[in-house]
């Protein structure tokens, strides 16, 4: 087997919590298959600042890094951000900062020359700063496409193609964002998202546990696991599929990001029910509540340049899946129901649930072949290669 570097600091776009998202699945299984790699996980700043200005300066103190539960080889940290972004000078300063910081916490572990592992475009100021031994881009959205302000996307695509050029190897993890870096990156590889099939395995046992909340939920149970975002779930299609289903429930389980009045709009039809984070290790017992997974997304460049890990989630489930006709989903038409607008959703949420038992067995012999361990296998090999002629 491939020897993983000694040190890696990952920086994340994302916090370490109990809501699991790439970034923790591929830090977990390198730290199960080599323990004596340290690995420094980098989550967001603590913005002194922002605490500052809404006098709630003890959040960010309150904030602090540790070690990760059952993964004594992974440390936390959130660099303090003392300035507003907003100002060149005040991005400046914060970027020194911080690197001086995640240098700090890298020595007192006595961390040697690191892999750098970035996950934010906006990392880019840490390449050939941090005495690292190479560096990987991990790109997992495009985060060109959304909404934004001009000056944003600029800046965004700006530090998005420097870090491209500037890194030993960049990875993404779908064919749209391939396409998308082949002109810019010298060394491009495509890494999707995956799972471990055996946490998901428990959801077909009929005598599993459910959560307390689910056992209030009428059936049929159209189920959504993930980050409910504005960019990417469709709030007018859910509420399609609520009225359709009346006496039914939509259950969206995860962190919920929708504006207020789209929020509003959901609650009025009482039967759409919005968890809010739930932990990793218990998805499966709320997927157990589903009748059909759904993934009723936008059809948008953003959405077409995602890999959905709840893709390979709901393919280990067995459970039936419908999604509307974004990518990843769209691959694997013969195990998903796909469709292209609300009126095709909800005809193949109603064929959904009448479909053949032996379909889930197809989905589950599927996702075996996607777990986050051949993904790892992937990024090792990746790794070997820095620092070799190509």
């Amino acid at each position: 087997m491939t020897p993983l570097p000694s040190s890696i600091i990952f920086v994340s776009m994302e916090n370490w919590d109990n809501v699991w998202r790439r970034n923790q699945f591929i830090c977990a299984e390198i730290s199960h298959r080599s323990p004596s790699t340290k690995i420094l996980f980098v989550g967001l700043p603590r913005d002194i600042s922002h605490d500052l200005r809404r006098g709630r300066i003890m959040d960010s103190f309150s904030r602090t890094g540790s070690s990760v539960p059952g993964l004594p080889n992974i440390s936390t940290l959130q660099p303090v951000k003392l300035f507003p972004n907003s100002l060149v000078v005040g991005r400046k300063l914060n970027e020194l900062i911080a690197r001086w910081q995640i240098r700090r916490a890298a020595a007192k572990l006595g961390m040697g020359a690191a892999l750098l592992w970035l996950n934010p475009h906006s990392a880019v100021h840490m390449v050939s700063r941090m005495g690292e031994s190479g560096t990987i881009y991990d790109i997992t959205d495009d985060w060109i496409s959304p909404i934004q302000s001009d000056k944003s996307r600029k800046l965004i695509t700006d530090q998005d193609a420097e870090l491209c050029r500037a890194a030993d190897s960049v990875i993404v993890c779908s064919q749209k964002l391939y396409d998308m870096k082949q002109g810019l990156a010298k060394d491009l590889h495509l890494v999707p998202n995956g799972v471990d099939v055996d946490h998901y395995s428990k959801v077909m046992d009929a005598a599993g546990s459910i959560p307390q909340e689910g056992c209030a939920w009428t059936k049929p149970v159209l189920g959504y696991t993930g980050t409910i975002h504005p960019e990417r779930v469709d709030v007018s299609l859910v509420i399609r599929l609520a009225q359709k289903f009346v006496n039914g429930t939509i259950a969206l389980v995860g962190p919920n990001l929708l504006p207020t009045q789209d929020r509003a709009k959901l609650a009025e039809l009482g039967n759409v029910v919005l968890t809010g984070p739930v932990a990793y290790q218990n998805l499966p017992d709320y997927m157990r509540t589903f009748d059909v997974c759904i993934t009723p997304h936008c059809m948008s460049e953003f959405t077409e340049s995602l890999n959905p890990i709840k893709l390979w989630e709901y393919l280990a489930s067995g459970k039936p899946v419908v999604s509307t006709n974004v990518a990843g989903f769209r691959d694997y038409s013969h195990l998903v129901h796909v469709a292209n607008n609300a009126d095709e959703f909800i005809q193949a949420c109603e064929i959904a649930l009448n479909e053949p038992c032996d379909l889930g067995k197809l989905r589950i012999a599927e996702a075996h072949k996607h777990t986050w361990t051949t993904r790892v296998d992937q990024i090792v090999s990746i790794i070997e290669g820095i620092g070799k002629p190509r």
